[in-house]
């Protein structure tokens, strides 16, 4: 992980560059795009079809692909992303998916742009059309489709080889804006894809740009994994690719919420593209920056249709320990980190709590309430000003808040310290602040799109990891950006809010211990 996660820092309000450009041959700015696609889907995706039957599908939607990237070049835009699945959809089987599967070579190993050299591979359609939009357009582009490779030769038993004698990747690739293949990137963390397999070892891919330097490639669930996301971060990656399908999960993982909360404490910016499908809970797509964020989240009863997002955003550069970050009030402040939190990525007891102990805070009825399958430690809001903390064990989180509230609505704090093992198993140590469902102890943590209280908060936890995500997010599902957060190298994690614009659904501190992820 990039250490500047240790320096204490306020977000900026608007857009600001932090440092220098990377090298003087990049600007220090770049135009940004992303695609949310409503994918034209195959109606039986379980039921195996012929290759033109598969061609004739992908190019309805590479057709949609095709006029956007039209758009985004009107607009300026020098990189365009779109989403997981986009091109063939979801839900196949690895025998139904076989005709949509392309052979896609690998960039590190050879030099090919398909729509010059169209030749060279057979049924690699998708492939030279795709790199034909990036050659008309002159832009960069990364778009997310199905890859077949053969297993190489090999008499080990214990060879991860699948039995048909070849793997089924979802696959992101990326094109120069001449049309070269630039990067292949294989998804590693895979959500109940029955098409596909994880790649034998996890990929750590990134491609080089002269408008902003480098970026790198995850998919989807990856963005909740150390591999390969924060290998990447520890690379000193600052700008990520994120083309993902994602199923929105209020309270405290909605996709816009967590990719805004991902840039935020990884310091980084993210290009998000999304899946826009209303039965699967699929919408949510932003651009996002350590200091703002174009995001678009469609409503209940909004059309459904696809939406593209062109967006301006400063060039990030790789920052080092020692260097400083600009905070909001235009001073520079910085902090030491420990060398165990830098080393590891996660601290010791010794050095994640320091001995000062936490202003006292009056004891609370606590109770427990699930939030997304997880077990929370709650205590309510009861007032309209207070001061009050929840512990889950040793892990605790401090809440001072002040409540302006027009209807009758019941929040509480939340803290939970453990692993969630539902529909994938990581460890997790969050803080919450959310709206209940209605007016009983056991509506607390179920979802909520909306609510008319605002909140002036101070928000902390004290963690034993260094990857800490902070999200705010407000009724009917806008983002709003933390006005002050502060990070220690003692664990100490401090969000500030205030003079919000909408009602307050959840405020959240969601840290993740990949070092116990195994555990």
């Amino acid at each position: 992980m990039v250490e500047s996660m240790f320096f204490v820092f306020a977000v900026c309000l608007s857009f600001c560059v932090v440092g220098q450009t990377e090298s003087n041959n990049v600007d220090s700015s770049y135009v940004a795009a992303v695609y949310e696609h409503r994918v034209i889907l195959n109606p039986e995706p379980h039921v195996p079809i012929s290759r033109p039957a598969a061609l004739q599908h992908m190019h309805k939607n590479l057709d949609v692909y095709q006029e956007q990237a039209a758009l985004a070049a009107q607009q300026g835009a020098q990189i365009l992303v779109f989403p997981e699945d986009g091109l063939q959809g979801f839900n196949f089987t690895r025998r139904s998916i076989s005709s949509y599967l392309e052979t896609i070579p690998d960039p590190q190993q050879e030099s090919w742009n398909p729509c010059t050299e169209p030749g060279r591979y057979n049924n690699t359609e998708v492939l030279q059309r795709l790199s034909c939009m990036a050659r008309r357009y002159s832009l960069y582009l990364v778009a997310n489709m199905a890859d077949l490779q053969p297993c190489p030769l090999k008499t080990d038993p214990s060879s991860s080889c699948p039995s048909d004698g070849h793997w089924q990747f979802n696959t992101n690739v990326a094109f120069s804006s001449d049309g070269l293949l630039v990067a292949r990137y294989h998804k590693h963390n895979l959500y109940f894809e029955e098409a596909f397999d994880s790649p034998p070892q996890p990929e750590i891919i990134t491609f080089d740009t002269p408008f902003a330097g480098r970026f790198g490639l995850i998919t989807c669930f990856d963005i909740l994994f150390h591999k390969p996301t924060v290998n990447l971060l520890e690379r000193g990656v600052r700008q990520m690719i994120f083309p993902t399908a994602w199923m929105n999960q209020l309270p405290l993982l909605d996709t816009i919420q967590f990719q805004q909360a991902f840039s935020l404490g990884a310091n980084v910016t993210l290009l998000a593209a999304n899946i826009r499908d209303d039965r699967l809970i699929m919408t949510g797509s932003g651009i996002y920056t350590p200091f703002s964020a174009i995001s678009h989240h469609a409503q209940r009863g909004d059309p459904e249709e696809g939406r593209l997002l062109v967006a301006r955003v400063p060039v990030l550069d790789p920052l080092g320990v020692g260097q400083t970050m600009a905070t909001e009030e235009g001073e520079v402040r910085s902090e030491s980190t420990s060398s165990t939190a830098a080393d590891t990525g996660f601290c010791h007891q010794d050095s994640c709590f320091d001995d000062s102990p936490s202003p006292p805070v009056p004891p609370f009825s606590t109770f427990t309430s699930s939030m997304m399958y997880d077990p929370f430690k709650f205590v309510l809001l009861n007032d309209t000003e207070s001061e009050l903390n929840v512990c889950d064990g040793a892990f605790c989180c401090r809440l001072q808040y002040q409540c302006f509230k027009s209807s009758e609505e019941l929040y509480a704090l939340g803290a939970f310290a453990g692993t969630h093992t539902v529909n994938g198993r990581y460890a997790v140590q969050v803080c919450a602040v959310v709206r209940c469902a209605g007016l009983e102890t056991s509506s607390c943590g179920q979802e909520v799109e909306d609510a008319e209280t605002k909140m002036d908060f101070l928000l902390e936890g004290k963690f034993n990891t260094k990857y800490v995500y902070p999200s705010v997010l407000a009724s009917h599902l806008v983002l709003e950006h933390p006005q002050h957060l502060e990070k220690t190298a003692n664990g100490r994690v401090t969000m500030k809010h205030s003079n919000m614009t909408a009602g307050l659904v959840t405020a959240c501190l969601y840290s993740r211990m990949y070092h116990l992820d195994n555990e």
